[in-house]
Formats: C-alpha cells, sequence, structure tokens
C-alpha cells in the first residue's frame, strides 16, 4: 500500500485537494456533501497524474538521483500493476467531480490528466517548453473546485489560475537548476540543460518572479478580495520577488534552494490570505 500511495505523488495530490476547496470556497461553495466528493475526485485525478506520470518515466526515474528510489525503478511495483493503478484513478476522478461538481468541472478535471499525462510528460524529452505547459495543468485546481461549485470562469477565477500559474516557474526553474546533473542524466529537456550557462534560465525566473507581483494582487482589482489583501500579498510577493532576483543575479544552487523554499511557503500565505482574510 506504501509504494502505491508514493506512485500517486501525495504531497502533490494534498495541495490539488486543498487549492480546489479554495476555488469551492472563493466561489461561495459551502460545506456540503458535494464538496467533499468533488475533493475527493479531484485528488484522485492528481494520483492518476503522478501514478501515470512515473510509469511513463520509469527508466528516466531510475537515472536520477533525487527519483531513483521510487517504486517502479526499484521494482516495488511492476508496470503494469501501476499503469492499471493510473488508468482505475484516472476513470475514476472525473467521473466522481462529473456525478458531484457537473460537467464543467469534470471537462477541467479530464483536461488536466490529458494535458499533464499526454503532452507534457512525453514532450519534458522534446523541449524546455513544457515547463509552462505543466505549469498550466498544475493550476487547475482552483478552477475545478471554483465551477464545482457553479462559479463562472470569470476574471475572478482566472485571478486564481494566473497565481498558481506564475508561482510554478520560478519553483521548478530553482528545482531544475539545483538538480541539472540529474535532469541532463535522464534526457529531460529543462531549461538549464539546453542552456547550461543559466543566463536564459535566470532571465526566466526573474520575469515570472515579478510577474507574479502584480498577479497576487489581481484579486483585490477584480473583485475576489478586499483592498487589505493586497497590501498582504504585496509585502509577501515583493520578498519572494527580491529572493527571485538574487537567485537569478547569482544562480548560486544556495540562492535557488532558498527560492524554492521560499515558494513552498509563498503559496500557501497568498491563498490563505485570499480564504480567510480577503473576501
Amino acid at each position: 500500500m506504501r509504494n502505491y500511495v508514493q506512485l500517486a505523488k501525495p504531497r502533490i495530490a494534498l495541495m490539488v485537494a486543498l487549492t480546489t476547496w479554495l476555488g469551492w470556497a472563493l466561489a461561495g461553495g459551502t460545506a456540503t456533501p458535494s464538496l467533499f466528493f468533488v475533493l475527493f475526485g479531484a485528488t484522485l485525478s492528481a494520483a492518476a497524474c503522478g501514478a501515470l506520470n512515473q510509469s511513463l518515466e520509469q527508466v528516466e526515474d531510475g537515472l536520477m538521483n533525487r527519483t531513483r528510489n521510487r517504486p517502479l525503478p526499484t521494482g516495488r511495483v511492476a508496470l503494469r500493476a501501476a499503469l492499471a493503478y493510473g488508468f482505475i484513478l484516472a476513470a475514476s476522478g472525473p467521473t466522481i467531480v462529473w456525478a458531484a461538481g457537473g460537467a464543467r468541472a469534470a471537462a477541467l478535471t479530464l483536461a488536466t490528466i490529458i494535458l499533464y499525462v499526454l503532452v507534457y510528460t512525453p514532450l519534458k524529452k522534446v523541449t524546455p517548453q513544457t515547463t509552462w505547459i505543466g505549469a498550466a495543468a498544475g493550476a487547475t485546481s482552483p478552477l475545478i473546485g471554483w465551477v464545482a461549485a457553479g462559479g463562472p470562469l470569470d476574471a475572478r477565477a482566472f485571478s486564481l489560475f494566473a497565481i498558481q500559474f506564475l508561482w510554478q516557474i520560478p519553483h521548478f526553474l530553482a528545482l531544475f537548476w539545483i538538480y541539472r546533473e540529474d535532469y541532463a542524466r535522464a534526457g529531460f529537456k529543462v531549461m538549464p540543460v539546453v542552456h547550461p550557462d543559466g543566463g536564459t534560465t535566470a532571465v526566466q525566473i526573474a520575469i515570472h518572479s515579478f510577474t507574479l507581483l502584480p498577479a497576487t494582487i489581481a484579486p483585490a482589482l477584480v473583485g475576489l478580495a478586499r483592498p487589505g489583501y493586497a497590501i498582504g500579498a504585496l509585502a509577501v510577493s515583493g520578498s519572494f520577488l527580491l529572493l527571485g532576483l538574487r537567485a537569478s543575479w547569482t544562480m548560486s544552487v544556495l540562492d535557488n534552494r532558498r527560492l524554492f523554499l521560499a515558494s513552498l511557503v509563498f503559496l500557501p500565505l497568498i491563498f490563505g490570505m485570499l480564504l480567510f482574510g480577503g473576501v
């Protein structure tokens, strides 16, 4: 059982559940049985992405120090079993979301699985632009919760998407830079591998750390949050921007590790302020 939990990438699945709940709550949804099933379906769908991604990258994971102890490279789970597990989750998740949250939410959920598994995963060995494709797939969870609660896909919904999308770029580029030798060994065409001098990666970290700042303020401009939220968002995003600029300037492993760790705190802070004090 423990190996199948690892295949599901539980930390990512938990983040998907929490951000789906965020979208639901900000759209005006209340604590009903439908919420539980929407969250359950979204979590299963995220787990499907994790299991199918690891199934497709079994060989590559075995070549990377940070992933070689996963269940598939070590042989603790057979590939056929992992694929069956992933397909069952991929069928169950959107179906449950459809039953509890409607067709639009289910369509978004299914589109996320397709984008992540069939587009992002195979293209990682082709082009560094997959970082943006993966970020788009990783930013749909608030939209799923939003439309499941009956909210329209308007500027308020897409302000949540924009925050989660832009946050992922410096988050992942810092990680890619830290483990660039690992990614190169596995044949992944991430930006630090394709441009090993670090210049392009540095520019993208700086740009997206900067664009994240107005994106976090946007909810106050489109009526999703009170003006007071914008002050807190400015402080948090401004601090993150300074870390991003420093990491992009030095491109040291230490500064990029600091940026990556800060990114783990950033999203809960911003979304927590939105959820508990922004509306």
